[in-house]
């Protein structure tokens, strides 16, 4: 069982941990626009094994954010999307599913950004919209279906935060999953 103070501590582990990983995709020009391969997405995936972690998610993105080149609607829109997709996955029960929040989410809402962004509400907007999304959903799953998924199958095998993951996460095999 864990106390309201290591749940705290370990938003704040996240919180820092998403920021780090995500400055360091941004030296690499991997973290912004519409392909992006943020390690620090991977991270969205905590949720499903920790509940109660998305405030850690959401402010490290919001940090991260606060160094975006697409400005307040990057801060405001980006950390919407982690926001929504922590929730959700918090809220699925198959570790596969675990990713698939944090794919669609970042497709609608940071593909919508982007286009926006580019091309307002103009007619350009829905064919710049469906090419933004797609890029944006295909660097979001191979971050959160590969790494995502890694960190779901490892976390567990660690001793100490083994008592921290619900009884019905633990488990490698999706039947053991509640």
């Amino acid at each position: 069982m864990r106390s309201k103070t290591h749940l705290l501590a370990l938003n704040g582990v996240i919180a820092a941990a998403y920021a780090a990983l995500t400055l360091v995709a941004s030296a690499m020009n991997l973290a912004y626009g519409p392909v992006q391969f943020r390690f620090s997405e991977a991270l969205t995936v905590l949720p499903f094994l920790f509940p109660g972690t998305w405030p850690g998610l959401f402010v490290g993105c919001l940090v991260a954010n606060l160094l975006s080149p697409y400005g307040p609607l990057d801060i405001v829109i980006g950390s919407l999307a982690t926001f929504l997709a922590a929730l959700l996955t918090q809220k699925t029960n198959h570790p596969w599913l675990a990713p698939l929040p944090p794919v669609l989410c970042n497709m609608v809402l940071v593909g919508g950004m982007l286009a926006w962004y580019e091309v307002g509400f103009s007619a350009q907007f829905l064919p710049l919209f469906a090419v933004n999304a797609l890029w944006v959903g295909i660097g979001e799953a191979v971050v959160c279906y590969v790494l995502g998924i890694l960190l779901i199958r490892a976390v567990p095998k660690v001793s100490y935060l083994r008592q921290f993951v619900p009884e019905a996460r633990r488990g490698l095999r999706p039947s053991r999953v509640a």
